[in-house]
């Protein structure tokens, strides 16, 4: 028989402590069992990134830190609507009126002078329709979209939006209010729809149809809404503009799709990322100078 060599053969599968493994399912690697949390981050991968960036985030994915923005910001918004609901009782709760329209935080035409107005009316909804659409929508695209892309950038893209939206409404309705945070879920929206749109093919196509029509329906649904609110029921004699949503998804499709595209990159040296920022800055410029010296708001 030939002598067999213990030092050159294949060493038994063993763990740091000198075990040998019973089965494959021992294993540190391969056919470990993958638990729930793993299983999420693997699903999240499949909805939120194209096909060649899915092993590096799921090299670097955990829970930890979990969702922190976008979670904060819809129990801020949910808050301020049941203060709102119980601090000034209304015969229903499906639509609001005086509480809201005296609000510090909504946008008022005629007190845009209280520059704050331009970001805080995304803390108040005109009904349970509108927080409840808006909230779930953020919630469903935002926490997945915060797992990858992590606080900062959802946050960044969310605000650009909302603010987007108060100085589209002030420059192309300057005579309504606002209020709402569709300008920050169109922008998630916004920047989503065209991640999934230029990365088709790289993403499962069933899954990309679905994703496609999903915003699609919905933002149809809450344009109607939004319609109606500006042209058909004036609450407590407020006209509510719905120019915020334009703002808000034109900003998701520009600064949104960079921030959302550019998955482990460096957003510093993406000449796209400098075209959007100077872009945005000239608007914001463009707008502050039309409320200061040519609006017809009084």
């Amino acid at each position: 028989m030939e002598d067999i060599d213990i030092e050159q053969s294949e060493p038994f599968p063993v763990d740091r402590d000198g075990r040998q493994f019973r089965g494959g399912a021992d294993r540190p690697d391969g056919g470990r069992k993958v638990g729930c949390c793993e299983k999420f981050q693997q699903s999240v991968s499949r909805w939120m990134l194209p096909e060649d960036s899915r092993s590096k985030y799921l090299e670097r994915a955990n829970c930890c830190p979990p969702p922190i923005f976008i979670i904060l910001i819809s129990i801020a918004e949910l808050a301020v609507f049941i203060y709102y609901a119980v601090w000034k009782p209304q015969k229903q709760w499906v639509t609001l009126d005086e509480g809201i329209w005296r609000s510090p935080l909504t946008y008022k035409p005629e007190r845009r002078q209280e520059a704050w107005r331009f970001i805080s009316y995304m803390f108040v909804h005109a009904g349970v329709e509108h927080i409840v659409g808006n909230l779930v929508i953020q919630l469903l695209l935002g926490i997945p979209l915060e797992m990858v892309h992590k606080g900062f950038e959802v946050g960044m893209v969310y605000l650009a939006g909302v603010l987007a939206g108060s100085l589209c409404s002030s420059i192309f309705d300057p005579l309504s209010a606002l209020v709402g945070a569709s300008g920050g879920v169109y922008a998630l929206l916004g920047g989503y729809f065209m991640n999934a749109v230029v990365n088709f093919r790289e993403m499962i196509p069933l899954l990309g149809v679905f994703r496609i029509l999903a915003i699609v329906i919905f933002v149809g649904t809450d344009f109607g809404f939004a319609f109606y609110r500006r042209f058909v029921s004036h609450e407590a004699g407020m006209r509510v503009s719905f120019v915020a949503h334009f703002g808000g998804i034109v900003a998701g499709m520009t600064i949104g799709y960079v921030f959302f595209s550019a998955y482990n990159k460096k957003l510093l040296k993406d000449p796209r990322f400098w075209l959007c920022i100077v872009a945005y800055i000239s608007f914001v410029i463009f707008a502050v100078v039309f409320n200061v010296f040519l609006t017809p708001a009084t």
